[in-house]
């Protein structure tokens, strides 16, 4: 069974259709700037390669765990 320790959550606020992707945190809060638009689950892929390179996870080990239809999320990470 694994601990909670090895899991980290952060809250997102992601801003689809931007010009760049960029994963950056100020005060707490996270900001996901990602290049897709909000359509068939576009930007949320991006946006989990986006966090799984940030914090040098792999992909399979991040996951969206609420807010998967809105610009606020909830993302989970499996270190």
């Amino acid at each position: 069974m694994q601990a909670q320790a090895d899991m980290k959550t952060i809250q997102v606020t992601v801003k689809p259709n931007s010009h760049i992707s960029q994963l950056e945190e100020s005060d707490g809060i996270w900001i996901a700037r990602v290049k897709c638009p909000p359509v068939d689950g576009k930007a949320n892929k991006e946006l989990l390669e986006l966090v799984a390179k940030h914090f040098d996870v792999p992909r399979s080990r991040v996951t969206i765990k609420s807010g998967a239809g809105a610009r606020m999320k909830r993302v989970q990470i499996k270190d």
